[in-house]
């Protein structure tokens, strides 16, 4: 009886994270076979000039996955450097109000997500040029931090456009009988739930098999899609026609333009990796995992960047200093909630 040993081809670590939570213990990439797979009564094929070649050159490069890779490396370490400065700024330099509490806890998830993005990119530029090998533990580690800051993202977007639409809504309400500690208190909520919802799919995947595993994340992406993003879009719509078509007096617009345009680009690049996630429990792929990875990486970047295109454009748009341009965006909200 001869034995020889098939090794899985080279995938991106990317694939085996999100098919990691499929079931315990199992490779479940759509292009990767078991990492060890016995073969009886087979002998290893002959030697063919191709395998030699490959042989030869054991470091070669994918130019086109190394070029996607490269490009989310560099977008990720812009949404670090902005997302630093909006927790810098909004957490010692700008006077805290209900909005801020938000958009400070926004930029939390965000960095998470991107730190989760540097490593993972990095990790597997590696591994295309060198076939360098990583422990299945760390890259279950790394979609553990993406799934947690990435729900998080979503919940807290969520919470900004309900409060910014009871505002424009009930705005008597909203000046005067809104509890001070709503915002620290719905962040904190939100941070538990998003604890609780990966520790449940956590303890699923790692304790039972395929099966619950499957429904514990086709539960959690339901509970994204029927609980989180509805109210979103509804609330995002409700304050767009309510800005436009309402009554002349001040609003900060500034501030809704923000939440309008965060939400928007979520939609467009945040939720594919949603939805590419749910498609994956049934054996569904629509576009490469490093494409959704990457349009993941725009959406948690883009939104410093919004913050000081809004805030530095005036009527005749001018660049100024960071520090004003959030002031501009996030400070008319304390006058507009204060209870006259």
């Amino acid at each position: 009886m001869e034995i020889s040993w098939v090794s899985p081809p080279t995938s991106s670590p990317v694939v085996l994270w999100v098919h990691w939570g499929l079931a315990q213990g199992e490779w479940m990439s759509r292009d990767c076979v078991p990492p060890a797979t016995m073969e009886l009564n087979q002998a290893p094929p002959a030697p063919t000039p191709a395998t030699l070649k490959a042989e030869e050159d054991p470091c070669r490069v994918e130019v086109s996955d190394m070029a996607i890779d490269g490009v989310t490396l560099l977008i990720c370490l812009c949404g670090l450097l902005g997302n630093s400065a909006v927790l810098w700024l909004l957490g010692f330099r700008i006077k805290r109000n209900p909005i801020t509490v938000y958009i400070l806890n926004l930029a939390v998830a965000d960095f998470t997500f991107l730190l989760f993005m540097v490593i993972s990119s990095t990790l597997y530029m590696l591994d295309n040029v060198c076939s360098a090998v990583v422990a299945p533990r760390y890259l279950r580690s790394l979609f553990l931090l993406s799934l947690f800051s990435y729900n998080m993202g979503l919940y807290l977007l969520t919470a900004i456009s309900i409060e910014r639409c009871v505002s424009v809504l009930c705005p008597l309400w909203y000046r005067c009988r809104r509890p001070r500690c709503l915002s620290p208190l719905m962040c904190v909520l939100l941070w538990a739930l998003s604890v609780a919802v990966i520790a449940a799919v956590t303890s699923l995947c790692l304790l039972h098999e395929h099966q619950p595993c499957q429904m514990a994340l086709i539960s959690m992406y339901a509970l994204n899609f029927l609980i989180f993003a509805p109210p979103m879009v509804i609330a995002n719509v409700i304050l767009f026609v309510k800005v436009l078509c309402g009554s002349k007096r001040r609003q900060p617009k500034r501030l809704y333009i923000v939440i309008f345009l965060t939400v928007l680009f979520f939609l467009i690049f945040g939720v594919p990796l949603s939805i590419w996630s749910f498609l994956q429990q049934f054996s569904y792929s629509f576009a490469s995992s490093q494409v959704v990875f990457l349009l993941a990486c725009i959406n948690s970047s883009i939104n410093p960047f919004i913050y000081f295109l809004v805030g530095s454009c005036r009527r005749h748009c001018s660049l100024v200093s960071l520090q004003v341009a959030f002031q501009r965006v996030f400070e008319e909200t304390a006058v507009i909630t204060t209870c006259s």
